[in-house]
Order: C-alpha cells, then structure tokens, then sequence
C-alpha cells in the first residue's frame, strides 16, 4: 500500500531546478532541520516514509515538502522504488538522509551545477562532513567522506544490497567542493541499536559473498576503479584477517589519526571497533549455527550433537 500527499502550486522561477528525496522512517529528531536546508531553494522535494510511528508524516505536511508512504523493503529496495515511482518534475535528484543537512556553501554550488545543466557530467560525489556530538570529525578514516547522491534520476539506480549500498550511475561523474553535513542527533543507545541492525545486514552480505550467491550490483575487483578496490578487499581480504576489531581501531585511532579528534574520536574509533567485532561474531554464527534455524534462534541440533559428542569423549576417559 502506498499513501500519496502533496503540495499543489506553479512553478517558482527563482528556485533551482531540483527534486530532493529524503527516505525517512522514524526521523521526527533529525528530519526539521534536513528539510530547512532545501526548502526555499530546491523546486521540489519528496519525503518517502516507511510508515513512521512518530511525528514524521505530520512534519511533512506542515512543511512544503511532499510526501509518500511505502512499506520498508531494505535500503537500496526502498531508494530505487522511489527512483522508479515519484513523479519527479525535475532531471536533477539530490538523495538526502533525515541526518543530513545542505550547507549554504553547498546549496550555491549545487544551483550553478543545475544551471550548467551538469557542465558535462551526470552525477556529483558530496562530501559529508561528519558532526559527532557537537564535535567534526576531521580523522578516523571518516573525511573526505564521498557519496554519489546529485545526479540525473532517469540513469541511476541502487545495486540490491543489504546495507552500504551504492548508486550505479551511467554518465560521468564529478565533485562538488562544499560540504555535506552529516549530524544525528539521536543518542547512543539509537546509534548501538542500528549498528546492531546493520553488523547482522553485512553478516548476511558477507556470507553470501563466502556462498558464492552475492547478488551485488557493484563487481569486487582490485584493479578497477577505487568503490570496486574497497569492494574487493572487504569481501575478499578483510573476514579472513584474524582479530578484524583490534585490527579495525588500531587502523581508524593511530594510522587514520582519529587521535587528533581527541575523546570524541576515541570514542568514535572505539565504537566502530566494537561494531566489527558485531559483524564478526554474527557471521561466525551464520557458518556454523543458524543453517536450518528459525528467525532468531541458532540450530539447536548442532549444539545438542556438539554437547552429546564433548559428554562422550569425557565418558571414555
């Protein structure tokens, strides 16, 4: 089912010629601000919810922003049925998260873009800039930060994946110079709660990659361009590397230097690491104890079988 409401008007002259997108679920913190940073400038703009609980649709509405409700599907499902279904008036298509904000610098930067008609390309990497608990941080590996989110909307779609999905593009790309800001303002316990989510999204990626039946749209490979190197060496080097969460912090905290971001990029570093050791542990499980198993229980076969064979080994001695 799918719930469809709009703003009726003509077209304003002054606006650029753009159509936002912002996929919400539950985004009644983060969402206010996100769509502060467009509305005004962007001709158009599309909140795609997956039938929130909170106050989301209601923000919506009082706002100059469109909205439709569709059933959540997974990340890259939910963004190409949007790419396929709302009526965008616009070529261009700006992708944003309820966490994000267009920084004025941007915006400018963005109109000249449109008004160039892309000066010869067909979609923009952004740089997100990422705000943690009031802090930026400037190391751990997480700046520059490049997504490909500008972008004409007829020629892109995103690869079926779980989670970490990118946008596969026809067209050239560039860059755009001016920051993306990229601040939740949910606490800790949120942020735990959805790494949580995510760790068993990637478990499950990386297990079908192991299986051999991976259904990604973008090819690993270290010789090609640099999105399909860093494919390559997280599916194909990195689970096997022994000790991936020490690995992982030791990486973001001395070699990426999130030392110099001080406690908040301690922290930071910290949490990713414990975060890897999620992803590790959850597809450990998938190889050895959830074959068979229901939703949300391990294969009490093999454990049973594992305890009978450990009781009769002790029985013999």
């Amino acid at each position: 089912m799918t719930n469809t409401f709009g703003h009726s008007g003509s077209r304003d002259p002054m606006k650029c010629r753009l159509s936002v997108l912002v996929p919400t679920l539950n985004e009644e913190v983060n969402l206010p601000d996100c769509l502060a940073s467009v509305v005004g400038w962007a001709e158009e703009i599309w909140v795609v919810d997956s039938y929130s609980i909170d106050h989301t649709p209601d923000i919506v509405r009082q706002s100059a922003a469109n909205l439709m409700q569709h059933r959540f599907d997974g990340y890259a499902a939910q963004k190409n049925w949007a790419l396929e279904n709302v009526p965008f008036s616009c070529e261009w298509l700006l992708i944003l998260d309820a966490d994000e904000r267009v920084s004025l610098e941007l915006a400018d930067e963005i109109r000249g873009i449109i008004a160039a008609d892309g000066n010869g390309y067909d979609g923009f990497y952004l740089n997100r800039k990422l705000i943690f608990y009031g802090k930026w941080i400037r190391h751990c590996g997480w700046y520059p930060s490049w997504n490909l989110r500008l972008f004409r909307h007829l020629r892109g779609r995103y690869e079926q994946r779980a989670v970490h999905e990118h946008l596969m593009l026809e067209g050239k790309v560039g860059y755009c110079k001016h920051d993306l800001i990229h601040e939740d303002l949910r606490d800790m316990s949120f942020c735990i709660a959805k790494h949580n989510r995510y760790s068993s999204q990637e478990a499950h990626e990386l297990d079908m990659v192991r299986r051999g039946v991976s259904t990604s749209g973008l090819q690993a490979s270290f010789v090609k361009g640099s999105l399909e190197r860093k494919r390559f060496i997280k599916e194909r080097i990195w689970p096997h590397l022994p000790g991936r969460a020490f690995l992982l912090f030791f990486y973001l905290y001395f070699f990426r230097l999130g030392f110099l971001d001080g406690k908040h990029g301690f922290l930071f570093c910290q949490m990713h690491a414990i975060f890897e050791q999620f992803t590790t542990s959850k597809l450990w499980e998938l190889e050895y104890y959830k074959q068979g198993a229901r939703e949300g229980t391990i294969n009490a076969a093999r454990v049973f079988r594992s305890a009978v064979r450990v009781d009769a080994e002790r029985s013999k001695k």
